[in-house]
């Protein structure tokens, strides 16, 4: 089975992450299958696009957007499959919906796509509990390691311009290469952010 120009992935468990275990408990976080927060993201390739070549290969884990697996209510208030749906418990997905694929068991960047790790807010006077638009870049990629902003930096983004994911436990924002517009140079004593809740996630 071959694909033009898309991935063909399934997901890796559920299509949604509903529940979570609380001591011996399950307990259901979302009963909503329109909300973008509970869908999996994380996804088998079963095929790559034979139109582009890609260090993806078949059998990889990726990281992929929400709207891959997310379900939807039709005019008739009927459950539908997205757009996305091929059939069984197949789906495409477009190379720019990718943005993390897993070699040596450690995750990579894909195309134009970064992550950055929120930091804690060390303002005592403030309610907010992470810095705003300032982060330690994560997972970089071949664009930001061109202009010498690698993993580890102090970086700061453009507002509006970050999406909430989970990986691996730790709460992470990405976002496109060019969002990147700060790289700071002596940021010290600087304590990462992740809430508990994102840790049992």
């Amino acid at each position: 089975m071959n694909s033009v120009y898309d991935f063909i992935v399934e997901p890796i468990g559920e299509r949604y992450n509903n529940t979570t275990k609380v001591n011996d408990k399950e307990l259901i976080l979302n009963c909503n299958i329109e909300s973008f927060k509970f869908i999996n993201r994380l996804a088998k390739v079963i095929a790559v696009p034979k139109a582009y070549n890609t260090p993806i290969k078949k059998n990889d884990e990726i990281i992929i957007h929400h709207n891959v697996f997310r379900r939807y209510y039709d005019i008739k208030g009927k459950e539908k499959n997205s757009s996305k749906y091929f059939k069984d418990n197949l789906y495409f997905c477009q190379p720019d919906q990718v943005y993390l694929y897993k070699k040596n068991n450690k995750w990579q960047s894909f195309m134009d796509r970064c992550f950055v790790k929120p930091l804690l807010n060390n303002d005592h006077t403030s309610l907010e509990k992470e810095q705003k638009h300032i982060g330690i870049l994560k997972y970089g990629n071949s664009s930001l390691k061109a202009l010498e902003i690698n993993p580890g930096d102090v970086v700061g983004f453009t507002p509006n311009s970050e999406w909430e994911f989970i990986i691996d436990n730790e709460r992470l924002y990405c976002m496109k290469s060019n969002d990147i517009v700060i790289k700071y140079e002596c940021k010290k004593d600087q304590t990462e952010y992740n809430p508990s809740w994102a840790k049992s996630s």
